[in-house]
């Protein structure tokens, strides 16, 4: 039985699934996927390329080719949560900042990155999930942030 996932990246929203023998099908593309270790999997025919996955409840954070994606895991029955509800001006799990790219009173635009965090040894951008403006700014280069705390507010 296949499960339903939902990818969001800098591009917007994807619809995928996976099926009983790990090929992953996004926007009617099937990759096949092969865990190597935990939180470590190849993507594609032959070698392929290395991706690292983090997780905390059904969100998955998947680091390949220097992006990352966010991947919700839709259980039957459940309902969707909303992009809004995803904490995108958040940190998805505990992680230490590394660079704020904006100040208070940029304007800031769909997709651009706000702030870079480092978790489990790989770079996490936060982007905006909208067009705005910055109105404050809760963390510098340095500070430990924990998921669900607002890094960034935006007007």
């Amino acid at each position: 039985m296949a499960r339903t996932l939902i990818v969001r990246d800098d591009r917007g929203e994807h619809h995928a699934s996976i099926d009983d023998n790990g090929r992953v099908s996004i926007d009617d593309v099937v990759t096949p996927v092969v865990t190597v270790a935990p939180g470590v999997v190849r993507v594609g025919d032959g070698a392929g390329r290395t991706a690292w996955v983090a997780a905390a409840g059904d969100v998955r954070w998947v680091y390949l080719d220097g992006e990352v994606f966010e991947i919700d895991v839709l259980r039957p029955g459940s309902r969707r949560r909303s992009a809004s509800a995803h904490g995108l001006l958040s940190a998805p799990m505990p992680a230490t900042v590394i660079r704020v790219d904006v100040s208070p009173g940029a304007i800031v635009r769909r997709g651009d990155t706000l702030i870079i965090l480092e978790t489990m040894k790989m770079e996490l951008p936060i982007r905006t999930p909208s067009d705005g403006v910055v109105k404050a700014i809760h963390c510098r280069p340095g500070d430990l942030v924990q998921p669900g705390v607002p890094l960034v507010d935006l007007e």
